[in-house]
């Protein structure tokens, strides 16, 4: 569900991966998925928004920085399913890069905390699966 409305479609949307001086931005989630978690920065993309447009948007509102978004490096789908077997949420998610311009982070929306992480430090944080094997994928951490 989304805003209390059952989905009818998968929703698309994105991530941004900014690494400064070797660390990269991570969020720790107030929602679901990945309540709890830490995260890259992202959301829903809107209407009419590039998937571009909407990393950078999310990743100002999450944290606000300034990047400047890049091109698309990774895709996958997040499906849960409630105890009866419908559907909670679907969405497609894009993880795009994106080149830090100016900010120090500060949580914010959907963020309780917003943070820059060496690779040594994402052993002893609670990141999310998804994040892990994008982190891996990228050559970030083993």
């Amino acid at each position: 569900m989304r805003n209390g409305t059952p989905f009818s479609a998968p929703q698309v949307a994105v991530g941004g991966i900014v690494i400064k001086d070797n660390r990269i931005l991570l969020v720790k989630r107030t929602k679901d998925p990945n309540k709890g978690r830490w995260s890259i920065p992202g959301g829903s993309v809107e209407l009419g928004e590039t998937l571009q447009e909407a990393a950078e948007r999310e990743i100002r509102e999450e944290t606000g920085l300034k990047v400047k978004a890049k091109d698309p490096i990774h895709s996958f789908d997040v499906i849960e399913r409630d105890d009866h077997g419908q559907i909670r949420f679907h969405y497609v998610i894009v993880d795009l890069t994106a080149d830090f311009v100016s900010g120090n982070p500060c949580p914010a929306d959907d963020a309780l905390d917003a943070r820059w992480f060496s690779p040594g430090q994402l052993e002893k944080v609670g990141i999310s699966e998804s994040t892990r094997v994008l982190l891996r994928k990228i050559g970030f951490m083993p």
